[in-house]
C-alpha cells in the first residue's frame, strides 16, 4: 500500500508529533489525542450523511 502524502503536511504533522525526550521519537499521547480527534470527526461527518440519507426517504 502508497500512501501519497503532501510532503510540507507531512514534514508539518511529522514537527508537531515529534519528542526529543521518546526513545522512538515521537510523543505518544499527542499523536494519539490527534489520531482520536480526526476519528471523532470522521465519525461526525458520516453521521450527518447517514443523516442526510436518511432523510431523503
Amino acid at each position: 500500500m502508497k500512501f501519497n502524502i503532501d510532503q510540507d503536511l507531512y514534514q508539518e504533522i511529522a514537527h508537531e508529533i515529534s519528542s526529543e525526550q521518546s526513545p522512538v521519537g515521537i510523543d505518544a499521547k499527542k499523536t494519539h489525542v490527534i489520531i482520536l480527534q480526526k476519528l471523532i470527526a470522521i465519525e461526525q461527518r458520516l453521521s450527518n450523511i447517514e443523516s442526510a440519507l436518511n432523510s431523503d426517504k
